[in-house]
């Protein structure tokens, strides 16, 4: 079966780091590149590079309701959609402040779901689409002082399998990315004699479209990356 093209793209909670190397790639590749974040300005180098970009907080329904009909106006509704948004807190579990845990949830796991349901909306008429989640460490391992962030993560991956296993049968692809490191980013330097230990940005979103490109007879529903000197 021939790999359908995908066409126009929407990335949400995008910003210098993961995002726009996911969203240059893209675009290399023919696509048009929409990119939402709560702080639309930060992502001006990426809008003089031609690409379109919106103000959303995914968090709230009613923006994301919006944000689609604005980037469906402007592009076309979006055949693959990626969802970097998070939110985290941190510290000793009996000092957390529950509004954090309630943001962290908001932004990471329900913003994900609203953001996806309005993405696969568009896409089952056409039976064509795929939804990309970023996922983390904490998706799959929780760390000390770092509940909220583990809670909202594992919630993100069970929203991934739950709409992969109901979705794929109607050709939407439903992947999540487990990212297992810290990513490279300017003034973020690696540990010492750790040259190798933070994943490129870039690389990364070179995962991301191989997936795109995966034949339907073979899907994958979750990918791990981690860089070499990572420990198991």
């Amino acid at each position: 079966m021939e790999t359908p093209a995908f066409r126009t793209a929407l990335i949400v909670g995008a910003g210098s780091g993961l995002s726009a190397s996911v969203a240059r790639l893209f675009a290399s590749e023919g696509m048009q590149v929409a990119l939402a974040a709560r702080d639309a300005g930060k992502l001006a180098a990426l809008r003089d590079a031609g690409m379109r970009t919106f103000a959303c907080d995914a968090a709230d329904p009613q923006q994301v309701e919006r944000l689609f009909s604005e980037v469906e106006e402007a592009l076309g509704a979006p055949d693959v959609v990626v969802y970097n948004a998070s939110a985290r807190a941190r510290g000793p579990f009996v000092e957390i402040a529950a509004a954090d845990v309630q943001r962290a949830l908001a932004v990471t796991a329900f913003g994900a779901f609203c953001v996806a349901q309005e993405a696969v909306r568009r896409m089952l008429p056409r039976g064509h689409g795929a939804v990309l989640f970023t996922g983390a460490s904490a998706s799959v391992k929780g760390y000390p002082q770092s509940a909220p962030f583990a809670m909202a993560k594992f919630a993100l991956r069970g929203l991934a399998q739950s709409m992969a296993r109901e979705l794929a049968p109607q050709g939407i692809h439903v992947a999540h990315f487990v990212i297992d490191g810290g990513i490279a980013a300017p003034g973020r330097e690696p540990p010492a004699g750790k040259a190798d230990a933070l994943l490129e940005p870039d690389a990364i979103a070179q995962t991301y479209l191989h997936v795109l490109r995966q034949p339907r007879s073979a899907w994958s529903w979750e990918v791990e990356l981690r860089p070499w000197v990572e420990r198991f």
